[in-house]
């Protein structure tokens, strides 16, 4: 039977975030697999409320985990390793990244209670791992996170690169530089596909450098009057220590507040790739220093309401408050939808009098590729196809528009569409179903389960309890009673909502047939029917309404 190369995104092609990747060889429904990244998304309060986290569906390959030969990770962003712990149970599959990689997600692993010997740490190329019918390296390349890596994943139909997330920075201030020389020699025997990030394909600038901010930091470091608060990505140890280092500078403490951040920290520290990290005062002693020698790095520059940025403007964390002419500087972008909780903590600080910096462009640079950078990648890799990844449907869609004018062969392709990458041109092999699964405390729900959509409902429209008891006559026993959670309390008759509801579900009862009362489904049927309209009449509301009927004997 004739064999073939697959490609398969199931998280991160068509959004940005969550990204999970399959690649396969072998014959027809009988590939052998490895994935690359298993990551999660974050929710927000307007489609998915109460929900932890946002993962990618991996029924598919659940289906296949016979065939599952390794996982290879990337880098330690929680959109490449964070659902690592929730899924190695569901696949099974030996688990491979390098030295910092391998310590975050080691981290994961064992909060799951997984056993010791999943993961093994891999060095960078040229090492390489014989999983099944691939070979597989992890090239050095720059990025906002130590040890970044794309992949060499070379195949019997050719080889294929994985640019996993990157930017072609020459001076990172932690990690490895981008090595234009490695990657040509990678690349001179012929490359078969490049899988390549699209984030800023609408970025037409070059990129910078994370060198490049370091004199901006420094002098603002320098003339600020007060306290200097900071955050940014937990993740970016290399902003961390431009940060820390500018203030060290300008005579300033550094204190750092937020688990998250303390974990990289220490991990990049345990690892050997963060040196010349200035010390590090506590919080205790914090209280202690004049402000205007005291810089605290902090966690929460995309808004959340729990991390240490959002606990500062409410107020105080760990004994710490601000005050007017301090400052706090979002060394960070803004990810999209995530633009109401910042603009929420932007003006907490303002009203305490805190001048607020929030100019990305001198405090801060992307790590992932602009179009120019993305273009020399194409230049130096020369694959016969393109094939980009990491982007929504319009970042895809331009960047195989840009390859398809420099003359060569792309394919958009977007989560569930798998890809036969054998022959010389892409071609849709078959479409996955495919989409998400939802964390919900510590239960994994689909998105289909109705769970999340309920909890919306019962958000919009409130919420009525109807309890009734029926005698072993099959008689209401007394009046029903009624409940209501999030609802005016009074309405157009000026009278208690719950006392009109009780009156209205009494009368119906008055007057209902033996059959309707000796018939649960149709009994509640007619209560949760006339909860409704008597909401609707007395508030404009139509509440999601639960109706208990509880039998005697």
């Amino acid at each position: 039977m004739t064999s073939r190369l697959i490609y398969l995104p199931l998280g991160g092609a068509g959004e940005i975030g969550m990204n999970a990747y399959v690649y396969g060889y072998g014959p027809k429904d009988a590939e052998r697999l490895i994935v690359v990244d298993l990551g999660v998304t974050f929710p927000d309060m307007d489609g998915t409320p109460g929900v932890d986290l946002i993962l990618p569906d991996i029924s598919w390959l659940e289906e296949r985990k016979a065939m599952i030969d390794g996982i290879f990770i990337t880098h330690a962003h929680e959109d490449h390793v964070g659902a690592v712990g929730h899924y190695w149970e569901r696949l099974g599959a030996p688990v491979y990244a390098r030295k910092f990689t391998a310590n975050i997600a080691a981290r994961k692993l064992e909060e799951h209670g997984h056993p010791d010997g999943v993961l093994t740490v891999v060095g960078p190329y040229p090492e390489t791992r014989d999983v099944g019918p691939f070979k597989v390296s992890f090239v050095p390349i720059s990025h906002s996170i130590p040890e970044s890596s794309g992949l060499i994943i070379d195949t019997p139909e050719g080889r294929v690169i994985h640019s996993g997330d990157f930017k072609i920075d020459k001076t990172p201030v932690v990690g490895e530089a981008f090595d234009e020389s490695l990657w040509a020699e990678i690349a001179k025997d012929g490359v078969k596909a490049l899988v390549c990030d699209s984030t800023n394909i609408f970025f037409k600038a070059e990129g910078r450098s994370e060198a490049s901010i370091a004199g901006e930091v420094e002098e603002l470091m320098r003339d600020a009057p007060g306290m200097v608060v900071a955050t940014t990505f937990a993740s970016n140890i290399a902003r961390l220590k431009t940060l820390a280092v500018a203030a060290d500078k300008a005579g300033r403490s550094v204190c750092l507040l937020g688990r998250a951040m303390r974990r990289m920290v220490e991990a990049a520290t345990e690892t050997g790739l963060l040196k010349d990290f200035p010390s590090m005062v506590s919080p205790e002693d914090a209280q202690n220093i004049p402000r205007e020698h005291l810089l605290l790095l902090v966690t929460g520059s995309q808004g959340e309401r729990r991390a240490a940025s959002a606990q500062l403007a409410n107020g105080k964390y760990l004994g710490l408050t601000m005050k007017e002419g301090d400052t706090f500087l979002f060394s960070s972008k803004t990810i999209p939808g995530n633009e109401r909780g910042v603009i929420r903590i932007m003006n907490q600080f303002s009203e305490m009098g805190v001048d607020v910096v929030e100019d990305d462009t001198r405090y801060h640079v992307s790590g992932h590729a602009n179009r120019p950078d993305l273009e020399r990648m194409h230049e130096i890799i020369q694959p016969q196809i393109l094939v980009p990844m990491h982007g929504e449907h319009r970042h895809l869609r331009e960047h195989v528009k840009i390859g398809n004018s420099k003359g060569l062969t792309g394919i958009v392709a977007v989560n569930g569409m798998m890809i036969d990458l054998s022959g010389n041109a892409p071609t849709v092999a078959e479409y996955i179903e495919t989409g998400r699964t939802y964390l919900d405390g510590t239960v994994q729900i689909g998105a289909l389960d109705g769970i999340v959509r309920e909890r919306i409902k019962m958000a919009l429209n409130g919420h009525v309890i109807v309890t009734l008891i029926v005698d072993e006559n099959d008689e209401p026993l007394g009046e029903p009673w009624v409940e209501v959670v999030g609802l005016a309390e009074t309405g157009t008759s000026n009278a208690a909502l719950v006392e009109v509801l009780e009156e209205d579900l009494g009368q119906f009862l008055m007057r209902a047939e033996g059959k309707t009362l000796r018939d649960d489904v149709k009994l509640e049927k007619e209560l949760r029917s006339i909860a409704r309209r008597t909401t609707q009449a007395e508030i404009g509301k139509k509440p999601e309404v639960a109706v208990i009927v509880s039998r005697l004997g």
